[in-house]
């Protein structure tokens, strides 16, 4: 081929990569929310076919409540991005609501006819660091784009299945992730053999952490909407707002990550091979 072939060859070759450039169409940048939020509901065993309906009932009616509507319409985009995901073992985590963004109350409503179209399942086993390694890789999958990522993990036992969860909740705040947490400590369900005393400490010193991470206690299932209305409340307003301030003006404070005294974060992997049931 002659020096003036090659030369043709090339500008034409350098015409048609910067035609097809130009046709591609450029990736669309992701939809900016103010949080990207992932609802992870304990359903192990321990919690009876009732509560695994208040639990349903709690979160529904949260969802749809004016305060949690004005903490998402008064962010600085107006909208969240939530998935709804209930968990157990190591290797039982479903997603019951997939990624919707909600920005208004249809939107919220929507949301919960998902939510209560089939009823809750169950299974063996509590594995909260095999909750939070699922929920921290949904985020990949989210198609949005959020000022800030949480996980708000609700239990009512310790690990006792899986990874430690301090180690899994460390690798997981270095993703950005803030982890919430939701104990419930009303000692009513079949898992009394698993209940440890002070379950609000473990959340606390082991399972919450990252940006602000806190824990709303559940004493009663009585209390349950009221504190999950106030927990996502708290987590889309955040602790600069005025309504943290109302929120903490009228009700005790929140526990704040590593509040409380140590405690034994394998309290839960320790009971279940002491009862002689095996490695966790």
């Amino acid at each position: 081929m002659s020096a003036h072939a090659r030369a043709r060859h090339i500008v034409s070759g350098g015409a048609a990569l910067a035609l097809s450039l130009w046709l591609t169409p450029a990736a669309s940048p992701a939809e900016p929310v103010d949080v990207e939020l992932v609802l992870a509901v304990d359903v192990s065993l321990s919690m009876s076919p009732a509560e695994l309906e208040i639990q349903r009932h709690g979160y529904a009616a949260a969802l749809t409540h004016d305060n949690v509507l004005k903490a998402i319409t008064d962010g600085a985009y107006g909208k969240i991005a939530v998935t709804y995901v209930e968990w157990a073992g190591t290797t039982w985590q479903r997603v019951i609501v997939p990624w919707t963004v909600i920005a208004n109350r249809a939107d919220a409503e929507r949301f919960v006819a998902q939510l209560n179209a089939r009823d809750p399942d169950s299974a063996r086993r509590t594995s909260i660091s095999g909750a939070l390694t699922f929920a921290s890789d949904l985020f990949a999958e989210s198609g949005v784009q959020g000022a800030k990522r949480v996980i708000d993990v609700s239990g009512d036992g310790p690990n006792n299945q899986g990874p430690p969860v301090n180690l899994t909740r460390d690798e997981v705040v270095k993703q950005g992730i803030t982890i919430n947490g939701l104990p419930l400590m009303t000692r009513s369900g079949f898992g009394s053999a698993f209940d440890v005393a002070n379950l609000d400490r473990y959340y606390s010193n082991c399972v919450i952490g990252g940006p602000g991470a806190f824990m709303i206690p559940v004493n009663d299932w009585t209390q349950f909407p009221e504190a999950i209305r106030r927990k996502l409340v708290l987590e889309l307003a955040g602790p600069a707002s005025p309504q943290w301030a109302a929120e903490e003006a009228a009700h005790p404070p929140v526990a704040l990550a590593e509040d409380q005294p140590p405690v034994d974060c394998l309290s839960g992997e320790r009971m279940w091979r002491n009862r002689g049931w095996g490695t966790p």
